[in-house]
């Protein structure tokens, strides 16, 4: 009896466990995908000697 719940409980969950998977590695793969140059300033700081 146990057995059959477990199965009727993962025959259910199996569709909403795959929607999440499939979430989670889309996410992943925008995270991932998403790069950006490091950062680099527009203007160097240079110093002015005063002759």
């Amino acid at each position: 009896m146990a057995a059959d719940i477990a199965i009727f409980v993962s025959k259910r969950l199996q569709r909403p466990a795959c929607a999440l998977m499939c979430l989670m590695m889309a996410q992943m793969l925008v995270t991932l995908s998403d790069c950006h140059p490091e950062h680099v300033p527009m203007a160097a700081r240079a110093p002015i000697s005063a002759n």
